[in-house]
């Protein structure tokens, strides 16, 4: 059996205590998995932080993570998902050049076929964002490299929202204000 490894989101939903964000990355630690992207932030819901960890394991190994951290005590519920299951986007920033970007019109022609927006230019460089998908944020940083224009270039950590209408956590948290 070669089963092959395949990138995961999982999203983790807790109270906002410190600390909590060791015990959780301590979990991938113990596993041997390397985190991918991690994003931290409130959640719809008011006093609930969310996690989206994106990770490249095996199915069972997802499973185990996922149990791991929803067995911590401020942990209010872990769920693990594939892409297709998910509303995803990041953002990408790209520190080009000024000189060659005014040198080259194809790089201008370059930024506006990939939907990035210019956000500022002074006489030393200047600063494209593009928000969207991973592959299209990375697409466009191969595109400005072989222009040779890239300064510096650098992407968010994913974040994401499920494809129901509610998280699934405010049913969870509902569940259990009934009992």
């Amino acid at each position: 059996m070669n089963e092959e490894k395949k990138l995961y989101t999982l999203l983790v939903y807790s109270e906002n205590i410190a600390g909590i964000l060791n015990q959780i990355t301590a979990v991938f630690t113990r596993r041997q998995v390397n985190i991918e992207s991690l994003n931290v932030s409130a959640s719809s819901i008011p006093g609930v932080h969310k996690y989206t960890i994106t990770a490249w394991c095996f199915d069972d190994q997802v499973v185990k993570i996922t149990k791991q951290i929803e067995k911590k005590i401020d942990v209010i519920k872990a769920t693990y998902f594939t892409d297709d299951q998910l509303f995803i986007r990041e953002t990408g920033l790209y520190k080009l050049s000024t000189d060659i970007v005014l040198q080259q019109p194809e790089v201008s022609r370059t930024i506006r076929r990939f939907g990035a927006s210019i956000t500022e230019v002074n006489p030393t460089y200047t600063i494209v964002m593009k928000n969207g998908k991973t592959d299209d944020i990375i697409d466009l940083f191969r595109a400005l490299d072989q222009f040779g224009c890239v300064l510096q270039y650098t992407r968010s950590g994913r974040i994401a929202v499920t494809r129901g209408t509610q998280e699934q956590v405010s049913e969870f948290l509902e569940q259990r204000e009934r009992k």
